[in-house]
């Protein structure tokens, strides 16, 4: 840069106030003109070139620190922070920036602690007798199995369990994808989707959702495109908590079952939040048994660290993914499954977890209804996210950080990023227990321009 980089900074400040210098500087980050490990000006400096106060400018350095852009290193100054999640894929990685001072941090998608339940009776549980005896024992345990099958939301050939639901994801594109196969994808979509079809060369073919779920008539024309897969989340969809209905799931099998395109597209459904939505039960499995595999996880309900998940489909293609997983980690830990078939039979736990069910659908709605009294757009979804719309996704982070809350950036979760589809962010309920009419409000405050 020919110019100091005080004035390149004021420059890019188009208003003198502390949004507006940290707006400036994030444009400048994000196009690349100021690149990670570059040094800002010291806030005297920065505050003498555009004629305000330090105070002003240090405003605008903790809204900068406080959604990650920027890091203070002491008299040695602030700098562009760098990538220091360069393990984690690239869409993970705006997801799992870390902060600083942040009151509320709504992005993480996590689940409330408190609503999860006590993993204490399970443990007691365990005996020596829940381990593996033989390397060549079944994968899941005859108790556990028999339950899944008891409560799956279609009759289903084969089910099996492993580490987590992108676990089976993974493992079942694994099995069905070659170099440059298409895969249709709800837009928006989980991130970590997208980044594992971008990882094995796959090519997304975008469809957006209604209030529904997967519009049929865009289904319709992306199945021209012969998909060898479908990816879709049937509950609490990760980012707008939509739900799809038992009408949509019919109409959307209708749709694949007649198109010529796609005779053998395979259906994978991630029911990542099962146990706390608060929609029913729905599966495509109900009319194309033979093309669904089912993806059913634990984590929000019972607890991530437990890393379990179930799968369940025609037995050609479980089978082959059981035979696969055999050849590394080999199964999931049986104690594991002891543990997970204890909090889905005692009635503690169970009661536990309808309870944190009612919960989230209970933060939902207070926090839409505090959105609109507040005089911004959102609606009451399932689960435990939120799919806000925002005039500008950046300057909306920003103002919010500048009150200490912290959201997810919306276009992580976007499969196109086409400007016609808006700007958003996500807002997950885990940490929201109290205090929504003053979210609700910094939430619409931060959505205008």
């Amino acid at each position: 840069m020919g110019r100091s980089i005080a004035a390149v900074v004021a420059a890019a400040a188009e208003e003198r106030t502390p949004h507006g210098i940290a707006a400036g500087i994030a444009r400048l980050i994000n196009a690349g003109e100021l690149a990670p490990g570059d040094r800002l000006p010291t806030v005297r400096e920065l505050a003498t070139e555009l004629g305000v106060s330090p105070a002003t400018v240090s405003g605008a350095w903790q809204s900068l620190a406080g959604v990650g852009l920027i890091v203070s290193r002491g008299r040695s100054g602030s700098f562009v922070r760098a990538g220091d999640r360069q393990w984690l894929p690239p869409r993970f990685r705006p997801l799992a920036r870390q902060v600083g001072a942040t009151r509320l941090d709504l992005s993480t998608g996590t689940p409330d602690p408190l609503l999860l339940p006590p993993l204490g009776p399970a443990l007691a549980r365990l005996s020596s007798g829940a381990a593996t005896a033989s390397y060549l024992d079944r994968p899941v345990i005859p108790e556990l199995e028999a339950l899944l099958r008891a409560t799956w939301p279609a009759p289903v050939e084969s089910v099996t369990v492993l580490d987590g639901a992108l676990d089976g994801i993974s493992r079942t594109l694994d099995l069905l994808l070659r170099y440059g196969d298409r895969v249709v994808v709800e837009d928006p979509g989980f991130p970590p989707v997208l980044d594992l079809l971008d990882a094995v060369g796959a090519e997304r073919v975008p469809v957006p959702l209604d209030e529904q779920g997967l519009r049929p008539d865009l289904l319709a024309a992306a199945l021209l495109r012969s998909p060898v897969a479908i990816v879709l989340q049937p509950r609490a969809h990760n980012p707008t908590g939509v739900s799809m209905t038992a009408e949509r799931a019919a109409e959307l099998a209708r749709v694949i079952r007649q198109s010529r395109h796609a005779e053998a597209t395979i259906i994978i459904e991630d029911d990542h939040s099962g146990a706390i939505a608060h929609a029913p039960d729905v599966t495509l499995a109900a009319w194309l048994p033979e093309r669904v595999v089912h993806l059913r996880s634990f984590s929000k309900s019972h607890g991530p660290d437990l890393r379990i998940a179930a799968l369940g489909g025609p037995a050609r293609l479980v089978d082959a993914i059981v035979a696969r997983r055999i050849l590394g980690p080999g199964w999931t830990s049986r104690m594991t499954q002891t543990m997970l078939h204890h909090l889905l039979t005692d009635d503690d736990a169970v009661e536990h977890v309808q309870g944190a069910r009612e919960e989230y659908a209970r933060r939902q709605t207070a926090l839409a209804a505090a959105v609109r009294a507040a005089g911004g757009r959102a609606d009451a979804g399932d689960g435990i996210n939120a799919w806000l719309p925002v005039a500008d996704e950046r300057a909306a982070i920003v103002r919010l950080a500048a009150s200490g809350i912290r959201v997810a950036a919306g276009t992580p979760f976007q499969a196109t990023g086409a400007p016609d589809r808006g700007a958003f962010v996500r807002v997950s309920l885990g940490a929201l227990r109290e205090g929504f009419e003053e979210i609700g409000a910094l939430l619409a405050a931060a959505a205008v321009p």
